[in-house]
């Protein structure tokens, strides 16, 4: 009899050819050997890629070993010897075999993702197709979903064409491998539609204008509007027309300076001012002597011959 084990997000289960193991895409899983421990050399192979060799004690030939492919990439051995595979895709599906010591141990490794074709919450009356893709399963094996009322949908997809409150819980995925049935479930919420608020009616161009059976029934309206306007309307138009007043009275201004400048200056040019007589600081002390004139030095006359004297 097969017996059906649950561990994290694998499950696993015995079979004549070795252990099957279900894990979700895109999240971690792990694989058991079949032996807790060796003597030699352990092995790690999918299909035919090798993921990991590591013998037990290293000697001048025997050295860890890895693979190259992007399954091995993601591959590590956990002591001691149990292989965990990272961030699991649809290409790890398979054969998965593990040699300790000579001895070799046959496992296979399902891929399965459950999906809505809508994200989040469901609409009711809304369409939506619930969709179970395993990855691994033999050719006759059977997928179909199961709704949270117990009724079965034959197939890998369930199409709801208007989405009710009844469908709302746990959906199941089941599918057979070897005879055994595995399931994987999806969650589904239902909600109700958002309802939009109609638009408030507006009213007609003759009805909003305050009329004067308005005024006397209402009071705070009669205080509020002005000939139709408010307060801040009135408030706003009265500036305005003081900025322009002031603005006005500027212009004058520099208008009226303007042609006072100009007549000054025709009066300046056409002589039209009196010369007034310029009044020059005089002095009562006497005037300077005048200097004499610098000329040829002259030359003192030379002194007249000697007259020889006469001797009586």
């Amino acid at each position: 009899m097969k017996t059906v084990v649950w561990f994290g997000f694998v499950l696993c289960a015995l079979s004549a050819s070795g252990k099957v193991f279900v894990a979700k895409q895109g999240q971690k899983t792990m694989l058991e050997c079949g032996v807790s421990t060796y003597s030699d050399t352990l092995e790690w192979n999918h299909e035919n890629d090798l993921l990991s060799s590591t013998p037990k004690v290293q000697r001048k030939y025997s050295f860890p070993r890895t693979g190259k492919s992007d399954t091995a990439l993601r591959s590590k051995v956990r002591p001691e010897t149990r292989l965990e595979i990272a961030g699991v895709k649809v290409q790890d599906a398979g054969k998965f075999t593990c040699k300790a010591d000579g001895k070799s141990y046959q496992h296979t490794l399902l891929v399965v993702l459950v999906s809505a074709s809508s994200s989040g919450d469901l609409l009711l009356g809304s369409e939506v197709t619930l969709k179970c893709q395993v990855t691994g399963l033999n050719p006759d094996s059977t997928v179909q979903w199961e709704s949270p009322g117990g009724k079965s949908h034959a197939g890998s997809q369930a199409e709801l064409k208007s989405v009710a409150r009844s469908d709302a819980g746990t959906w199941k995925c089941t599918f057979s491998y070897d005879g055994t049935t595995y399931s994987e479930s999806l969650e589904i919420k239902v909600q109700e539609p958002k309802t939009t608020a109609p638009p408030p009616t507006q009213r007609s161009k003759d009805n909003s204008k305050p009329s004067c059976l308005d005024c006397v029934t209402h009071p705070k309206l009669n205080n509020s509007l002005l000939l139709g306007l408010s307060w801040w309307m009135w408030v706003a138009i009265g500036v305005g027309c003081l900025f322009v007043l002031l603005l006005i009275v500027l212009i004058v201004v520099l208008c009226e300076r303007n042609k006072r400048r100009k007549r000054k200056f025709r009066s300046m040019k056409n002589g039209g001012l009196p010369m007034r007589p310029k009044n020059y600081c005089q002095c009562n002390r006497p005037a300077a002597a005048a200097k004499p004139q610098q000329g040829r030095r002259r030359e003192k006359p030379s002194a007249p011959p000697l007259q020889p004297l006469l001797m009586e």
